[in-house]
């Protein structure tokens, strides 16, 4: 564990370094790393200073929720920061939350050599992804004796010695297990608070997340707030991608608007899980005829040379116009893989004409070629 973690604060400290080059280089700008409280819309003090802009950005970040449990307060938790810097791997270790970050540190810390029990609230694990993802990422779970608790809240957590007892409420009863280590991994709240946005007159929702419309204005003029302080979606490529925007619209005066931007994400799970565009659900809601197509690694070449066959790419389209909607890859490298399905959105693709384009075969890409040969089927 050492290693890896010094393996992980070396790469972290060599990107941490660029980015301060890159300001000290800039002569234009003034860094000042302090805490800064609104005095007004157009005013902040900062350390023992006072500024003045007519235009100011929020970009404040998010951290960990602490969710209400009884008894959170008297014991020692990690939340996803702390996971970074543990030098000796957890006996056993009680993952609270089984989206994103949950799955991903729990089966990381699985195979560190940690027991690793997941209790998760909602009915399946990645609920934001299509059902049969979840499956194929509950089912490899399983298969590596992850424990998975799914519509099972956490209700309680209590000392043991050096230990912590959590207490759940399970479809079929009480569960209760001890660990020692636990990790909360139920969601993430902006840093909103402490910042004196009531005397700037800038508006909050009910969760303390900036609101903003679609350029990036709050409810006060010149203050704009961008990255994870607004709400979802909370990643760092789609924080890049709005201090891109807001950079366009401030120093080019260029109109612009997150209305319709296409955001792909991925679970960095063992397999992988890409996504982009709307499930199937999502589109049936939305008024579509939806037409699907899907393919299985399992029936693919390249999936069988690797021995990764768990897995499959599902296209989503609009029945009447063959547009694609959304896709959805589980399996070997789908973080990269999805990205050609990105752009096919963004274009505005049909499935007619990605399963023309030519694909290089044995490739794991071409399971896109295929799933798209049958995505005119209604589903």
């Amino acid at each position: 564990m050492d290693t890896i973690v010094q393996r992980k604060d070396d790469i972290v400290e060599s990107i941490r370094e660029g980015a301060y080059d890159n300001v000290d280089e800039n002569e234009n700008i003034d860094l000042l790393e302090d805490h800064g409280v609104f005095e007004s819309a157009h005013e902040l003090h900062v350390g023992d200073r006072t500024l003045t802009a007519d235009r100011i950005v929020i970009n404040t970040g998010a951290r960990p929720l602490r969710p209400p449990i009884d008894g959170l307060d008297e014991v020692e938790v990690l939340d996803s920061t702390d996971m970074l810097f543990l030098d000796e791997v957890p006996e056993s270790l009680v993952v609270i939350g089984g989206g994103y970050v949950g799955a991903e540190y729990a089966q990381m810390y699985s195979r560190f050599g940690a027991d690793v029990t997941i209790f998760q609230r909602g009915d399946r694990l990645l609920p934001r992804e299509e059902p049969d993802v979840s499956t194929v990422i509950e089912d490899v779970f399983t298969q590596e004796e992850i424990d998975v608790h799914t519509e099972t809240p956490v209700t309680t957590l209590a000392s043991d010695g050096d230990d912590v007892i959590v207490a759940a409420d399970g479809p079929d009863g009480p569960v209760e297990t001890t660990a020692s280590d636990v990790l909360l991994a139920a969601g993430r709240q902006p840093n909103t608070d402490g910042i004196g946005l009531d005397k700037a007159g800038i508006e909050t929702d009910e969760r303390g997340f900036v609101e903003t419309d679609d350029s990036f204005r709050t409810t006060a003029d010149g203050v704009y707030a961008i990255g994870d302080v607004s709400g979802p979606p909370m990643f760092t490529h789609s924080a890049r991608d709005d201090a891109d925007l807001l950079y366009r619209h401030l120093a080019k005066d260029e109109e612009i608007s997150t209305e319709g931007r296409t955001v792909p994400w991925a679970v960095f799970t063992d397999p992988q899980v890409g996504h982009v565009g709307l499930t199937e659900q999502e589109a049936q809601e939305q008024g579509y005829e939806v037409g699907i197509g899907r393919q299985d690694f399992d029936e693919q070449g390249k999936p069988k040379a690797l021995g990764e066959t768990e897995g499959f790419v599902k296209l989503v389209t609009d029945a009447d116009t063959d547009e694609l909607l959304g896709a959805h890859v589980v399996g070997e490298q789908g973080a990269e893989i999805v990205h050609e399905l990105v752009l096919a959105i963004e274009l505005g693709a049909t499935a007619e004409q990605i399963a023309e384009t030519m694909h290089i075969h044995p490739t794991l890409p071409e399971s896109i070629n295929s799933a798209a040969g049958g995505a005119h089927k209604p589903s």
